[in-house]
């Protein structure tokens, strides 16, 4: 089988984010989302496509990586191909030759989903394992529980109070205004038709949680990419609150279950979506060239 490695086009976009999204069926491991893609897309289309490598053959698209920053690759796999030897094999000798256009030289990373040959493939080579990012689930069959708070649903007029919080929470070097511009990006693109950013106030009407939810399409998986608490409300409840709404938000919208990842350290956000009855999966651990 011959396995071809492209950069797409913005006019590709579409086509690939349906694709990834056919790929979110409950009984595959944890992955590459529409929603990992839709998030990036606060940088632009043009950004996006630039960042994204995909791997097809005559049967179709059967990996799609993003290049989510300059040196971490993260790959998602066709279901039926997460152990097919001629997949790994060149999706491996394409990650980890600077001359192929996807990772650089020196310190990198790849992101694969649990149980693909392509992780073991590379431990093979001599990559290690890095850090391990917790992965969490939660089954959507039945209604979920009322956050007991009241919900909004971001637009532009409530965009600057999400930037607001999503700044406070995540720190960063990015201004307000460009932080509401980027959600602005991020709402245009075509993953956002099927998500929703949700936001939470205190009781003095300060912006206090955000989340934004992403789902797939009817039976599939959904994903949380992100959720914040303003360091000013952070021990009040917010966090579960939010999550809450966002997995109600993802029931609503006909996805079959959530899904989150945080790295491991990370004991407060486990913490978190534990307590809106999320589930840990296996850790997961990426490929690492040092």
């Amino acid at each position: 089988m011959s396995i071809s490695l492209a950069t797409p086009g913005v006019d590709d976009l579409g086509a690939i984010v349906a694709v990834l999204a056919s790929w979110q069926v409950p009984e595959a491991p944890v992955q590459l989302h529409p929603g990992d893609v839709g998030w990036f897309w606060s940088r632009g289309p043009e950004a996006t496509a630039a960042a994204l490598r995909v791997w097809s053959s005559r049967d179709g698209i059967l990996a799609v990586g993003l290049l989510d920053g300059p040196d971490l690759l993260r790959v998602g796999l066709r279901p039926d191909h997460q152990r097919d030897p001629a997949l790994a094999e060149q999706v491996v000798a394409d990650a980890a030759d600077p001359g192929h256009g996807v990772l650089p030289e020196g310190g990198v990373a790849v992101e694969t989903p649990s149980g693909a040959l392509a992780h073991d493939l590379l431990g093979e080579q001599g990559w290690g394992e890095d850090e391990p990012w917790a992965v969490l689930r939660r089954g959507l069959d039945r209604p979920v529980e009322d956050p007991g708070m009241p919900v909004e649903t971001v637009d532009t007029s409530t965009a600057g109070d999400w930037a607001q919080v999503h700044r406070a929470a995540f720190g960063g070097r990015l201004g307000m205004a460009e932080m509401r511009s980027r959600w602005e990006a991020l709402a245009a693109g075509t993953p956002f038709r099927e998500a929703r950013g949700l936001l939470l106030r205190s009781d003095r009407g300060e912006p206090a949680a955000t989340i934004i939810v992403w789902a797939a399409g009817a039976g599939r998986v959904g994903v949380i990419e992100p959720m914040g608490v303003h360091p000013d409300h952070r021990g009040q409840g917010y966090g579960r609150a939010v999550t809450l709404a966002g997995a109600a938000a993802l029931r609503d919208l006909g996805a079959a279950a959530a899904v989150v990842a945080t790295t491991a350290a990370n004991t407060g956000a486990v913490a978190t979506y534990t307590s809106a009855g999320f589930e840990r999966l296996p850790d997961r651990r990426d490929r690492c060239r040092r």
